[in-house]
């Protein structure tokens, strides 16, 4: 082989802040457009890719609001680019009816959500985990859920890979939900190789120019495949209840049909979107479920709580939605108390508490004061009766 096959195949070794490290995990899932507009703490996102995207022959455009921004990754999706937008809990709640659109029109695209304090402006450079409740139902009506949240450099990194996959792969609007310590904390981080990251791309229809195309006819896996505008066939998108041509349908029967299989496309693969981390879960008398950066202080707290001799165990989704209900109660089988430690006042608790219903005490420990919850507070928790 020679030095320069070698050199390509060879991983790349960098020193990195989350936000860097998420906008080199969407080049490498293959975006090529990004609009946006500045906002703190997810800024370093667009600055980075104003640099880096028309190297690669990609496109950056600064938008006037957080509402356009979102309107043009849609069109530039349909149009076949890979795209993103990056923003924080105020413009993410201006991008919520096009977000909304792009769930109904099965646009596949990539939101960052880099999580500060609120509501409104609330503080802007401040760690929060407020938005987490957002993410999966900020867009009115039924609709797919994916969001996922990393708690490192290398995972912000893997997570903005995989949402782009899960994008292309389920045709919707995949959101990363990163809190602000993940976003501008550094590490040293390993990048993989070109060849040795998966990347999906959507799925296209077998069809020759002329044959007819229906845009939202989906075959078993109830996700249907997708053209891109400019290779040869034309469809009507609307935001509107639509039939499998595209055009707008009032029919009850055929509304019923289309909301069913938005939720269920996601629904019926959920076991495919499901990322975790179970640490010292298999014998957990008290079980912490923690994600984002307060993960890393529950797995801190969880190691000194197991120096004391209580058996403490730290479930950590990855995935926040669909939520792994079923792993989550496994974690929690031994458990006779649980801790959910989270940014915010009690978002990601109540699910655990449904999940896992009366029989086992769920405990809160919150902070909303823009700072990190520190091991010693999740271990008061655990320690405490």
């Amino acid at each position: 082989m020679s030095a320069e096959a070698t050199e390509k195949k060879a991983p790349v070794i960098k020193f990195l802040a989350g936000n860097e490290a998420c906008m080199e995990g969407a080049l490498a899932a293959g975006c090529r457009f990004f609009a946006g507009y500045p906002i703190s703490p997810s800024s370093e996102i667009a600055e980075k890719m104003s640099g880096r995207l028309p190297k690669l022959g990609g496109k950056f455009i600064q938008m006037e609001d957080e509402i356009a921004s979102m309107g043009a990754i849609i069109g530039a999706s349909l149009a076949g680019a890979k795209s993103m937008t990056a923003t924080s809990g105020p413009g993410f709640s201006l991008m919520q009816e096009n977000i909304g659109y792009a769930m109904m029109a099965e646009v596949p695209c990539v939101v960052v959500n880099v999580m500060r304090g609120g509501p409104s402006t609330g503080n802007p450079t401040g760690p929060s985990q407020s938005d987490v409740m957002q993410c999966r139902w900020g867009t009115h009506g039924d609709h797919p859920a994916i969001v996922l949240s990393p708690n490192s450099i290398r995972e912000a990194f893997d997570t903005t890979v995989q949402c782009f996959n899960f994008a292309e792969q389920f045709r919707t609007c995949v959101v990363l939900a990163m809190d602000e310590i993940v976003a501008h904390m550094r590490e040293k981080i390993v990048i993989p190789a070109k060849e040795d990251i998966k990347i999906v791309n959507r799925k296209k229809p077998n069809l020759k120019p002329g044959d007819p195309y229906k845009p939202y006819e989906a075959d078993a896996s109830l996700i249907p495949p997708m053209m891109n505008f400019g290779e040869g066939f034309r469809y009507h998108v609307t935001g509107l209840d639509h039939d499998a041509t595209g055009f707008p349908s009032g029919a009850p029967d055929n509304q019923e049909i289309l909301h069913r299989r938005l939720v269920d496309k996601v629904e019926m693969h959920k076991d495919e979107l499901f990322l975790f981390e179970n640490h010292r879960t298999e014998d957990a008398e008290v079980l912490v479920v923690a994600y984002g950066s307060t993960s890393r202080s529950a797995k801190r707290a969880v190691e000194e709580a197991r120096a004391q001799g209580i058996k403490a165990g730290l479930f950590r989704p990855i995935t926040l939605f669909p939520i792994p209900e079923k792993q989550i109660a496994l974690a929690a089988s031994h458990a006779k108390k649980v801790v959910v430690p989270e940014m915010n006042l009690g978002q990601y608790r109540l699910e655990v508490e449904r999940i896992l219903g009366p029989a086992v005490p769920v405990v809160g420990v919150h902070r909303v004061n823009g700072e990190p919850i520190a091991p010693s507070l999740i271990l008061s928790a655990i320690v405490g009766g």
